[in-house]
C-alpha cells in the first residue's frame, strides 16, 4: 500500500528485455537505495514493484513481467528517463496522500501540460480508458502521484500541479502526448463493484 506521496525520483540505467517479460535498473539517491532491502514493494512511475537487486550503494533492479509491461507504461522508458519512486507504508507512517495499491488500471495520454502562473495545468485523456472512476475534486493518481481531479468531463481530467510537486517528481520533465499511468481511487472502484453487484 502507497500514498501517492513521492519520495524521490531515479533514473533509468537500463531496461533489458527478456524473452516477454524485462529488468528494469535504476539510479536512484544513495539514502533512498541504502534503505531497501531485497523482496520490498516500490512504487516505480505508480507500479508496484519487487527490489530483485540492490548494489553498488544506488543501483535498484527490478523484474517486469509480461502483465506489466501490457499493462502500463513502463516500457516506454528509455535509459536517462526520469521515474517517480515510493516505499510501501510503514505501520503508524503519516498519511498524507490517498489509498493507492501500486495496481495500473490503464494508460493515459498527456493532452495538455502547460505553465500557468507558477502553476502548471495537467490534462490527461480518458476517453479510451473503460471503467474509468474519477470525481470532480476526489483523487486520482497518475504515474504514483496523488493528484486531485480539479476537473473532469469530455473523457478529460485536469490537474493542477504546485511547485512543490513539479519539483519532486518527474513532471518537470513531462511533455504532451507522454503516455502515464492510472490508478482510479480505491473506494470509488469498491464503490462501483458494489452497485453492480446489487443491480444484478
Amino acid at each position: 500500500m502507497f500514498t501517492g506521496l513521492i519520495e524521490t525520483t531515479g533514473s533509468v540505467l537500463r531496461l533489458e528485455t527478456r524473452g516477454e517479460s524485462a529488468r528494469l535498473e535504476l539510479e536512484t539517491p544513495a539514502d533512498f537505495a541504502g534503505e531497501l532491502a531485497l523482496g520490498e514493494s516500490v512504487a516505480v512511475n505508480g507500479c508496484c514493484l519487487t527490489v530483485t537487486g540492490v548494489e553498488a550503494g544506488c543501483r535498484v533492479s527490478f523484474d517486469l513481467l509480461a502483465q506489466t509491461l501490457r499493462v502500463t507504461s513502463l516500457g516506454d522508458l528509455g535509459v536517462g528517463s526520469l521515474v517517480n519512486l515510493e516505499r510501501a507504508m510503514g505501520v503508524g507512517d503519516r498519511f498524507g496522500g490517498h489509498f493507492v495499491q501500486g495496481h495500473v488500471d490503464a494508460t493515459v495520454r498527456v493532452t495538455d501540460w502547460s505553465a500557468v502562473g507558477q502553476d502548471h495545468r495537467l490534462e490527461v485523456d480518458l476517453s479510451g480508458v473503460e471503467d474509468a472512476v474519477v470525481l470532480a475534486k476526489g483523487s486520482i493518481c497518475l504515474d504514483g502521484i496523488s493528484l486531485t481531479a480539479a476537473e473532469v468531463g469530455n473523457g478529460r481530467v485536469v490537474c493542477w500541479i504546485i511547485p512543490h510537486t513539479l519539483e519532486r517528481t518527474h513532471l518537470r520533465g513531462m511533455e504532451i502526448g507522454r503516455r502515464m499511468n492510472v490508478e482510479f481511487d480505491m473506494l470509488g472502484k469498491y464503490v462501483r463493484e458494489l452497485m453492480r453487484q446489487s443491480s444484478s
